[in-house]
């Protein structure tokens, strides 16, 4: 029975992954939702990721956020005129015609409503960046993962820039710690980091992975300055720029060298890569457990700001907003 179970087991991944992927929108107020369409549905384009179309979308926005109320409509016109895809009223309907979903509101607030009825219908979620408003939304969607076992992965396209990829494999020795700058424009309806600063967070997150204990803060007009210490002595400074040239990278280092992150030409084709692999495999590129992580560290800084720069431990916000240790 168990040599039936392995094999059918293998038989339907193999058919999945052969199977071109129907997959469904929610949200459609950010150019992520053309742009991620374009590079699935348009087979002719010179970075085009195969395997997965998208189908249908459900048309989302926040009246609140102009950025998004401004920008929804033109690009719905773009999903239904040029890629074809189909409207649907409700979350639920839409998971009644997709293998998978990403939710693409540049909202973070809504992602938690959103994600409910995806996990219900157990379909593998990809939500956009910032997984959520809160500290506390991001522990949520954690917890509904898991209590109904499917699959969700978030992550930002800095992540797997091929630059990203050829700075971890540079032989800077140990790692002693890192820094990482980058976009830090705020939102006034999120965290201050979460808008943009995730990015550069999580630039800093792909090279020294979880397990930062203490966060703190310092501010001035034209960019925040964030230290975080790792359990094991290493260290992460992240400095969010707030106006001007906002480049980005990362610097690593090592007890043999110090190694720069070379300039990064943007591409959303690599992260759009591990989202459909992600579908396919069901195995998250990126742990929840250190998603969550990133987010409390992003948290963190904002408490660190309120103390006037005190040292705030990661567990402390973490558990304040319902996480449990394990």
């Amino acid at each position: 029975m168990k040599l039936f179970s392995l094999a059918f087991a293998l038989t339907a991944t193999s058919t999945l992954r052969a199977a071109e992927l129907r997959i469904g929108i929610i949200g459609c107020d950010t150019s992520h939702a053309t742009e991620f369409t374009k590079l699935l549905n348009d087979s002719n384009h010179p970075q085009h990721v195969p395997g997965a179309k998208v189908v249908v979308a459900v048309k989302a926005w926040s009246a609140d956020i102009p950025d998004s109320a401004s920008r929804v409509d033109g690009y719905e016109k773009i999903l239904r005129e040029q890629w074809g895809v189909k409207f649907v009223a409700t979350a639920e309907e839409l998971c009644k015609e997709v293998d998978a979903v990403m939710i693409e509101s540049v909202d973070g607030r809504p992602h938690l409503g959103q994600a409910r009825p995806v996990f219900a219908a157990k379909k593998p979620v990809f939500i956009d960046k910032p997984i959520a408003g809160s500290l506390k939304d991001a522990v949520e969607i954690y917890k509904l993962s898991k209590s109904s076992g499917v699959a969700c992965f978030t992550g930002s396209a800095y992540r797997y820039y091929d630059t990203m990829i050829e700075l971890q494999k540079a032989d800077a020795g140990k790692i002693r710690g890192a820094v990482s700058w980058g976009p830090g424009p705020k939102e006034a309806h999120h965290p201050d980091l979460y808008w943009y600063g995730i990015h550069p967070t999580e630039a800093l997150y792909t090279v020294l992975g979880a397990g930062c204990e203490t966060v703190s803060r310092s501010s001035a007009e034209g960019a925040d300055v964030v230290t975080g210490l790792w359990k094991d002595g290493r260290s992460g400074t992240l400095i969010a720029l707030r106006n001007g040239p906002m480049p980005h990278k990362v610097v690593l280092f090592g007890d043999k060298t110090v190694v720069e992150q070379k300039p990064t030409t943007h591409s959303y084709a690599p992260l759009i890569a591990q989202v459909i692999k992600f579908f396919q495999t069901g195995v998250a590129p990126v742990p929840l457990e250190e998603t969550v992580e990133m987010f409390a560290f992003m948290e963190a800084a904002d408490e660190s700001k309120r103390q006037g720069g005190a040292p705030v431990k990661v567990a402390d916000v973490l558990k304040k907003a319902g996480w449990e240790a394990r």
